[in-house]
């Protein structure tokens, strides 16, 4: 991933020196397993773990003579050792050590997102708190249709994100798996201690049945809930953009001092982060689609899905993290407009409340369709000639049914927030 869109905890993770570091930590925690069984000297282990060091730069220039990274890092790891180098990776292959590093490197990845997605679920509860009673005009289709408020919509964006939380929760705890396990999966040439002792000095689990790898829906799945939570995000961002529409002008992102919105008009001031989160987004769905072609290989591996893999993971976790980051940021800044939400609720004046009053219709005796036909009629006369639903009403048929008390009641936003509170309550549940 770019500079630009990295965070450095997140980078840190997908850093050679932590990659490295765990693929080291398992050849180590394997010579201690093997130990035990009596595969290892124990002076030959004192020694592994006394000597064995990282020299990124000397598995890189290995790595351009054999063409094998794993190959490249055992010779250099080895170098730093001597002859009791000989008993790092016995019984094992590659996938065995690369597989477990990314598993934990997934793991602790996930649990940097949840951490942040976590302080996000907290910025709009206080948000939707805030906002609880703030009445705007809800929109379908980009309409006015009835009323709501901004804290019951921002409501919406927290259980969502609740949501999206129970999902990463899931997927690290589907992804923390690791594998020692041989050539094809069989332990031919390993004792099944080891995988189990190496995966709990690694805090993961043992993958049931492995080919050469740790199959990849897991890894799927992975890549797949960071969409999802881009996905998240993205409807936050895109209804903020709506409504920094100048026509709109009900909320507006954050803008510094300092801050310039156009190279040619000065007065500008852009959704930008808001676009960006959008723009990520994309991104993620787009890795969520490699990682499912994954998913199918030939026989007990290839590695066709390794070279999408060195891209996909990292960047997927680091984007999702960074739109995690943008999202905290504009959330915490965001500026809300009451006053604009009323006047944007009052261009329509009260036929937003023509629902309320077709179900008095319906109460009185009328059809359904009856009812309807005379509300679309005088909610159609109220906005052609600029006067009120009620006095449109008043001057209709409906007028036979409803009181004027009636037709008053009805219109009015008291009725339409009776139930904002059980709302907030049985989301928050409190």
């Amino acid at each position: 991933m770019i500079a630009r869109y990295a965070k450095p905890e997140m980078s840190a993770i997908w850093s050679d020196e932590n990659r490295f570091q765990k693929m080291l930590e398992i050849e180590i925690f394997a010579a201690e397993a093997m130990s035990k069984l009596g595969a290892v000297p124990k002076k030959s282990l004192e020694n592994i773990k006394a000597k064995a060091k990282i020299n990124i730069n000397r598995i890189n220039e290995i790595e351009m003579t054999v063409k094998h990274d794993v190959i490249a890092f055992l010779t250099a790891v080895s170098e730093s050792i001597g002859s009791d180098g000989r008993f790092l990776h016995l019984g094992m292959t590659s996938s065995d050590i690369l597989d477990t590093a990314t598993g934990a490197q997934l793991k602790e990845a996930a649990e940097l997102l949840i951490k942040e997605t976590k302080k996000l679920l907290l910025i709009t509860e206080s948000l939707a708190k805030k906002y609880k009673n703030t009445a705007m005009i809800g929109r379908t289709h980009g309409v006015h249709g009835e009323p709501i408020t901004f804290g019951l919509k921002v409501l919406s964006w927290h259980s969502e994100i609740k949501r999206t939380i129970e999902r990463l929760e899931f997927a690290r705890d589907n992804i923390a798996f690791g594998k020692i396990s041989g050539a094809v999966g069989t332990m031919a040439h390993l004792d099944p201690f080891v995988e189990k002792y190496v995966c709990q000095k690694m805090k993961l689990k043992q993958e049931p049945i492995s080919t050469q790898i740790i199959p990849r829906d897991r890894h799927s799945f992975y890549i797949s809930t960071l969409a999802h939570l881009g996905a998240c995000l993205e409807r936050i961002a895109t209804e903020i953009r709506h409504l920094q529409r100048t026509e709109v002008c009900e909320a507006e992102e954050p803008f510094t001092k300092g801050q310039k919105g156009s190279s040619a008009m000065p007065h500008k001031r852009n959704p930008i982060i808001s676009e960006n989160i959008c723009g990520l987004a994309r991104l993620l769905r787009g890795y969520a689609a490699t990682a499912m072609e994954n998913i199918a290989l030939w026989h007990e591996r290839d590695i066709s899905h390794s070279s999408t893999e060195r891209i996909i993971l990292p960047d997927a976790s680091i984007a999702a993290h960074f739109i995690l980051i943008r999202m905290q940021y504009l959330l915490s800044g965001l500026k809300v407009y009451p006053q604009n939400m009323q006047n944007n609720l009052d261009k329509t004046k009260d036929v937003v409340f023509s629902g309320s009053l077709l179900l008095s219709l319906v109460d009185k005796g009328l059809s359904r369709e009856e009812g309807y036909a005379l509300m679309q009629t005088a909610a159609f006369y109220a906005k052609e000639n600029q006067i009120s639903l009620e006095e449109s009403c008043l001057k209709s048929e409906i007028s036979k049914y409803l009181t004027e008390a009636e037709i008053k009641e009805n219109c009015n936003l008291k009725s339409q927030f009776k139930n904002i509170d059980f709302l907030f309550r049985r989301e928050l549940k409190k």
